[in-house]
């Protein structure tokens, strides 16, 4: 049989029916990423329907190439926090234009295929202290929380008190709050696709009581042309874009390394040494379709954790993603119903995963100053200057500063200090 022998599903102890079942269970699990990644990205003037459809194919990509290539139950889509510091930090922090963002988003892809074809990712990966590594991903996670919660209309401006609770009145709000605790009532009792379920619950309800307006379901796949080859690699490569490039590339590399080696221990699919064969494919996979989401017009795509749900299902194999990349292409047709979701039904889905993202700070070691300091630094700057980029900014300056004051010298690996150094001039130079 041509999926056996290409897929060698014998040899890791599945059949096709367990991998289209694990397929279809990632992509539900996933599967709010086409409702939420355009409703983000359309602030900074994208056109919806453009990246409705860019999010859709750069998914089906990079879930593609990570079938095919990796062979691996690895989905891939534009990355949650990567898509909110696009928007929020670049576009509408710092004032760039779009396509600037998405030139840098391009140009990010193509530092990540170099370093995954000279294997420069396992140096600088291992250079990076384990407490910054955690705290990056829950600080994200807390960017999120925050985002969620100012789309949901529970936190609004304050001159006294910079934010303060919204309307609890509000109808949009009350939904925003059910459809948290729908989707997470819903995970703890292991129903798949909570999160499309929650969002879909509010949106429904939203509709009946006269909150929003029904755009239908079905219609022909939307133009990409308002997004198209848009992005402007001159804009891109300017003096104050080169710190948007390196997070970009930092927190995919991160979240991809983590999501790839995470879900494959989950699944049994680590060597006896502990490491990942075929890791320079699955890195490829993501690179792949960095630059040509870029292309098409999303902001960077990256590995999801949601993968985790197919393969505790049984999923092992890269026919499992290539049952989710066919998946997102069938969604090319539902665009109206993209349109019909508000930003308050969306916003539960971003505080679940934050909550998902924050379970990093257990990781932290506690008992130590000087790796807790600097991580928490790393976690709260995030949302409080709602910048990734000053997040990550502050936690390796913190970290390299207060390792030299306490004497832990050896502790400072000398990439650590070049990264903290590089980040001291952008600010010095280049905020």
């Amino acid at each position: 049989m041509l999926l056996e022998s290409f897929f060698k599903l014998k040899e890791h102890g599945t059949d096709v029916k367990t991998e289209v079942i694990a397929g279809f269970t990632t992509f539900l699990t996933m599967a709010y990423i086409i409702l939420v990644n355009p409703s983000i990205l359309s602030l900074t003037g994208m056109d919806f329907s453009a990246v409705f459809v860019a999010t859709c194919l750069a998914a089906a990509l990079g879930t593609a190439i990570m079938a095919l290539v990796a062979n691996y139950p690895i989905a891939l889509a534009p990355g949650m926090g990567l898509n909110a510091y696009f928007t929020f930090t670049v576009v509408k922090g710092m004032g760039v234009p779009w396509q600037a963002a998405l030139g840098a988003v391009f140009i990010s892809g193509l530092v990540f295929l170099a370093v995954s074809l000279f294997k420069v990712r396992e140096a600088i990966v291992n250079a990076i202290p384990q407490s910054l590594k955690f705290a990056i991903s829950a600080g994200v996670g807390l960017f999120l929380a925050i985002i969620a919660l100012k789309n949901a209309g529970l936190i609004v401006g304050h001159p006294a008190t910079l934010v303060t609770m919204g309307n609890l009145h509000d109808p949009k709000v009350l939904l925003a709050i059910l459809g948290f605790f729908i989707i997470v009532a819903l995970e703890y009792r292991r129903v798949h696709g909570s999160i499309i379920i929650g969002v879909l619950a509010v949106t429904v309800l939203s509709i009946m009581m006269g909150l929003s307006k029904f755009e239908g379901i079905f219609a022909p796949v939307p133009s990409m042309a308002p997004t198209m080859m848009q992005m402007d690699l001159s804009g891109a490569m300017s003096a104050g874009l080169l710190g948007v490039i390196f997070v970009f590339f930092f927190v995919d590399l991160f979240d991809t390394t983590g999501t790839l080696v995470g879900v494959s221990h989950r699944a049994g699919l680590l060597d006896k040494d502990g490491k990942l064969p075929r890791l320079k494919r699955a890195l490829l996979a993501d690179s792949i379709a960095i630059t040509a989401g870029a292309v098409m017009g999303t902001s960077s795509t990256t590995a999801y954790i949601e993968s985790a749900a197919g393969t505790a299902v049984g999923g092992r194999t890269g026919l499992t993603a290539l049952v989710v990349a066919i998946l997102f292409l069938a969604c090319l047709w539902i665009s109206p119903l993209a349109k019909t979701v508000p930003a308050y039904a969306t916003a539960p889905a971003l505080c679940y995963v934050a909550v998902l993202m924050a379970r990093g700070l257990a990781e932290i070691a506690w008992d130590d100053l000087t790796e807790s300091a600097p991580a928490v630094m790393t976690a709260v700057a995030m949302p409080f200057t709602f910048s990734i980029a000053d997040g990550i900014a502050f936690g390796f300056i913190s970290y390299a500063v207060i390792k030299i004051l306490a004497g832990r010298f050896a502790d400072l690996k000398p990439a650590v200090l070049i990264i903290a150094l590089l980040w001291v001039v952008k600010l010095a130079f280049f905020a």
